[in-house]
């Protein structure tokens, strides 16, 4: 499975391009033996910005280089998925205030 779309490549590098805005997450990416979670909104050269949870408690807003997360090798030959059912309902820094409240990312 692609992980990024040339749709969702064009709306994240869009997004990139107008950083004073607070988007709504373009992208759900998923750890599916694990609880590792991302709401990505903006890639510029390979690199996306979202809010990052990697089921410590601990979601935090930063960068992930997506040919990393596409070269990930899980358990039982999987990898990373995307989410082709996620549609955001909030802003990234909705998101990210309730991870923080919750300790993961509900989404």
């Amino acid at each position: 499975m692609l992980l990024i779309t040339k749709e969702i490549k064009k709306q994240l590098e869009k997004n990139a391009t107008n950083t004073e805005q607070d988007h709504k997450p373009v992208l759900k990416l998923f750890n599916p033996v694990g609880a590792a979670t991302w709401l990505l909104t903006e890639l510029k050269d390979g690199i996306a910005f979202g809010l990052c949870d990697l089921g410590q408690g601990t979601p935090e807003i930063g960068y992930v280089s997506i040919n990393e997360m596409e070269n990930i090798k899980l358990p039982l030959g999987l990898k990373i998925e995307r989410d082709l059912h996620f549609k955001a309902t909030k802003t990234l820094s909705e998101y990210a205030t309730d991870a923080r409240n919750q300790g993961s990312i509900t989404a």
